[in-house]
């Protein structure tokens, strides 16, 4: 059966079950936090207008991209935690941590430099007014100022959830995303005696509350108890180049998959953008939308991947390929459920970011697509979190860079503008590169854990 997952008995599986959502639960509401942070940029940006609205989707969809590949690359610490902590080394896990957040801090000042290099030839590409070109370069250069603080937070987000302690991650993520609605609404409208920013004023939000969140999620893990046997913040470590460089080699190719599926949807935004602001306006309350969903399956994949490392770390093989298959069980029911909710509740979904009547229409159509690939979606994430568990990379990389590139992101736009389907025709191609990249990602899953559990290496 695939991933044994008729090896134990069902009472095992209903404990598993009960680990992972124990697990995933706390880290899909601090997901739902974050990525409410962008929901509140998207409302806020829209009350001050639609020019405001298309300069923002345009200036988080390159902000979006840079941050979610560092993601990637960041995530690269989480199986080599959980696998010190399934073997109980200790000591090792704390200067994981500290290597971890140097780590972090380079690749987030790299991203900030990265972030201001892009804006001048990004206007440059594009045919839009001036207000909006400009909007969308004010608000690149503020979300820039984010990229350190966010990749020092992923730092901590890894090695705190990497210990199966999520809910003090949760807990920050929540404070962020309150504390980020008053920020939005002073610096877009310009309340409080502050200047009136527009779109611009989220980028100020977002660069603040990414501060928050690293001293925040810093501070909770410095002050409790539990953490204090690992000892992170007991001693001080210099760089080591060695642990960095390790980090970025097992990271790059999770970074680079990262990159590949997020590229796949928020490059949409900028392709689609000649065919005018109301289709860059709905494709990003689309993948809003989306991108909120999607916690649901990275935050079960998150558990997994946790759990299996964990596994691993104790030498126990068969279990790490059966939690594998339960995490794709719960994940598959939990598909079914967000793709009736999105068919179901379409139409009230969309008003929330936007009363224009073209850009409900054209995002409430997009969304049917969106729900026909939930079961896939869900099935690829899944899979690639818990082949991250088994520290298998590279593979992965290469499923994704064939199925959202070569099945998603270039035969979308020949169906768009060729075959004159619009921004429909991006979304039907990307229905079939996730259903690619999921079963390449379920045969390559059932085959790396059965070498291993056989002796075999993988």
């Amino acid at each position: 059966m695939l991933l044994d997952l008729n090896r134990f008995a069902f009472p095992v599986f209903k404990k598993e079950i009960r680990h992972l959502i124990v697990l995933a639960v706390p880290m899909l509401l601090a997901q739902v936090a974050q990525v409410g942070i962008g929901f509140v940029d998207t409302v806020m940006a829209g009350g001050a207008g639609k020019d405001d609205l298309a300069a923002v989707a345009l200036g988080s969809s390159a902000f979006s991209t840079i941050y979610i590949t560092f993601i990637g690359i960041m995530t690269a610490l989480n199986p080599l935690i959980a696998q010190l902590f399934g073997a109980g080394k200790y000591s090792e896990v704390g200067e994981t941590g500290r290597q971890g957040l140097w780590f972090g801090l380079l690749l987030g000042l790299f991203g900030m430099l990265l972030m201001w290099a892009v804006i001048v030839p990004f206007q440059n590409w594009l045919t839009l007014s001036d207000y909006v070109e400009n909007m969308m370069a004010q608000y690149m250069l503020f979300t820039g100022l984010a990229m350190p603080a966010a990749m020092v937070h992923r730092a901590l987000h890894a090695y705190a959830s990497s210990l199966n302690r999520p809910r003090v991650i949760m807990l920050v993520s929540f404070a962020a995303f309150v504390l980020n609605v008053p920020l939005n609404y002073a610096f877009v409208y310009g309340k409080f005696g502050l200047p009136a920013l527009g779109g611009a004023g989220c980028g100020v939000a977002t660069a603040l509350v990414f501060w928050f969140s690293a001293a925040a999620l810093g501070l909770c893990i410095a002050k409790q108890r539990f953490f204090r046997p690992f000892g992170l913040t007991t001693a001080f470590s210099k760089p080591d180049w060695a642990a960095l460089k390790n980090i970025g080699k097992l990271g790059a190719p999770i970074g680079l998959s990262y990159f590949l599926e997020a590229s796949a949807f928020s490059f949409i935004v900028i392709l689609v953008a000649k065919l005018g602001e109301d289709y860059v306006a709905a494709q990003q309350v689309v993948i809003s939308l989306t991108g909120m969903i999607y916690m649901v399956p990275q935050s079960v994949g998150s558990a997994g991947m946790v759990r299996v490392g964990f596994a691993l770390g104790q030498r126990d093989f068969a279990l790490a390929r059966y939690l594998s298959g339960v995490s794709l069980v719960l994940g598959w029911a939990l598909a079914v459920v967000t793709a009736l909710g999105l068919v179901l509740l379409r139409f009230p979904l969309v008003e929330m970011y936007t009363d224009d009547a073209v850009v409900v229409s054209v995002s409430a159509a997009v969304l049917l697509f969106a729900a026909l690939f939930q079961l896939a979606d869900c099935t690829q994430c899944i899979a690639s979190y818990a082949l991250r568990g088994y520290k298998i990379t590279n593979v992965p990389m290469m499923i994704h860079a064939v199925a959202f590139w070569g099945f998603g992101l270039l035969p979308g736009y020949l169906l768009a503008y060729y075959f004159e389907m619009g921004i429909y025709g991006f979304w039907t191609a990307l229905i079939v590169s996730l259903t690619i990249a999921a079963l390449a990602l379920v045969y390559c899953l059932e085959k790396c854990s059965k070498a291993l559990l056989s002796g075999k290496a993988v």
